[in-house]
């Protein structure tokens, strides 16, 4: 699958950011890698969801730095789609624990309190911010 075929399926479309609005994506990646922090021993459901959150704003941010935003339903599935494509294979694995902390994080806001045990609130947190940083340095390879 191409960026066509997530335009052709109404995944995506074009989308021009200014430097402002990426900035500000990733301005929400860190404050949501610092909310995380905080949660850590408070509540492990919410750090995990919070940490979540931050990998898929830095994920926006590289959709806006590519000329597209995502659109309509599933949008987090689509964040990980297009993470698959825009990062290769070089990030395979991380995409993959992205797309697992994605179902995970759906139930634990919809279905089951408590889901999140403290070792993986911690383990999500300290990926978040590998992730993030990853893709940071992407981007500065983007632009």
């Amino acid at each position: 699958m191409g960026y066509k075929e997530l335009l052709a399926k109404n995944l995506i479309k074009p989308f021009k950011a200014t430097d402002q609005q990426i900035k500000k994506q990733m301005d929400l990646a860190s404050r949501d890698l610092k909310v995380a922090k905080a949660m850590l021993g408070v509540n492990n459901d919410w750090t995990y969801n919070i940490a979540y959150n931050a990998i898929l704003q830095a994920v926006r941010a590289l959709m806006y730095v590519e000329g597209f935003r995502s659109v309509g339903e599933g949008q987090h599935k689509t964040a990980i789609l297009f993470a698959e494509l825009a990062l290769g294979e070089k990030f395979e694995n991380e995409v993959h624990f992205f797309d697992k902390m994605r179902t995970k994080r759906n139930q634990a806001v919809y279905d089951t309190v408590g889901l999140v045990s403290e070792n993986e609130a911690k383990q999500s947190l300290v990926f978040a911010k590998k992730f993030v940083g990853r893709i940071e340095e992407v981007l500065k390879g983007m632009r």
